[in-house]
């Protein structure tokens, strides 16, 4: 598969920031380039600001103050990893030191509405619809002079891994995405599914209300740890675990971003027009033509039939599929396997 060649030059890099920008929110490159990592700067997120696998750095990316967690050479093949909901970095926890021996330069970013990540403007919409994740990435990528890193994650981290490979192939050297192709179709998601799969997604239809706007905001805790368990039914986690993850709810733009992202999807709350342009062409539902490997896990609720063949069709590149005896949250449960899939991903 033929792929772009690497930006050696200033110049080009800063051609490649702009077409990007371009295709983003406005100011995106701009703002993207002035920032520098520093120490993380919201102490009173307690656990939040400290993890057990490295101190968290805060850089001004797009239009977030980005809280992330990096590991290995500085000068290794870069590697970002992304979280789903309701979870956050600490699911990478064992997958970073792993690939850091490796050779890799991990990046593990707190989403937006996560952590120690916030937003550079009180007059920026927090919107959650899936383009935006997928521009927070690029500006992040950007403000670390990152140029094709492989693009790992599950859940909202699969969906951001997918759009970034399909429409910025050039920024992304391979990608691994558990669950396969997740990009949204706003308007497919209008039309129901068998009973048994809605029951699963009981927590999107609640979001959807009032009650549960409050429900999220009083028991955030609660309810993401009942997310948890029937996600992973096989994952044994204990206290201490989930309390490191759930540190990262306290984020003030928390319940906004997961209420806006479910709504979102269902067609219940409107997209921002600065993002139109992008979410009409994923709305095509785009091929992936990087090199990929896919997860599923055995366990999952939300794992498709078939091993892999209901989305084998999206992705066009080098291709690989795996289907690890674990739940949900494959990194964390498996950490080994997760590894190895980003291993091989760049060995495509």
């Amino acid at each position: 598969m033929e792929m772009p060649e690497p930006l050696h030059s200033r110049r080009q890099f800063l051609g490649a920031t702009a077409a990007v920008a371009a295709a983003a929110p406005l100011g995106l490159g701009a703002q993207a380039q002035s920032g520098s990592p520093r120490n993380v700067t919201h102490p009173a997120d307690g656990p939040a600001a400290r993890t057990s696998f490295g101190p968290v750095k805060q850089i001004n990316a797009g239009v977030l103050d980005v809280g992330y967690v990096e590991a290995g050479p500085a000068h290794g093949q870069p590697v970002i990893l992304m979280h789903g909901w309701p979870y956050d970095i600490h699911s990478y926890e064992a997958v970073t030191p792993l690939l850091a021996a490796k050779g890799y330069r991990v990046i593990v970013p707190y989403l937006r509405g996560h952590g120690t990540t916030r937003f550079l403007s009180s007059r920026t919409p927090r919107n959650a619809q899936q383009s935006a994740f997928a521009v927070d990435i690029v500006a992040l990528m950007d403000a670390l002079r990152i140029d094709r890193p492989i693009l790992a994650g599950y859940d909202w981290g699969s969906r951001t891994g997918d759009i970034i490979a399909a429409l910025w192939p050039q920024r992304c050297k391979a990608l691994v995405s558990v669950t396969g192709y997740l990009i949204a179709n706003v308007e497919a998601n209008k039309m129901p599914t068998p009973p048994k799969t809605e029951w699963a997604w009981w927590y999107q239809y609640y979001f959807c209300t009032e009650r549960g706007v409050l429900g999220l905001q009083e028991y955030r805790r609660d309810l993401a740890e009942l997310v948890w368990k029937f996600n992973s039914p096989t994952w044994h986690f204990d206290e201490a675990t989930f309390d490191r993850t759930a540190a990262a709810f306290s984020n003030p733009d928390y319940v906004g971003i997961v209420i806006d992202n479910y709504r979102w999807r269902l067609g219940l709350a409107k997209g921002r027009p600065r993002y139109e342009g992008l979410e009409k062409r994923l709305a095509a539902g785009p091929v992936i033509k990087v090199p990929t490997v896919t997860i599923d896990g055995a366990h999952d609720p939300f794992t498709p039939p078939g091993n892999g063949s209901a989305y084998r069709k999206k992705f066009a590149g080098a291709y690989a599929h795996r289907t690890l005896d674990v739940g949900h949250n494959v990194p964390q449960e498996d950490p080994q396997g997760f590894a190895a899939a980003v291993v091989e991903a760049d060995g495509l």
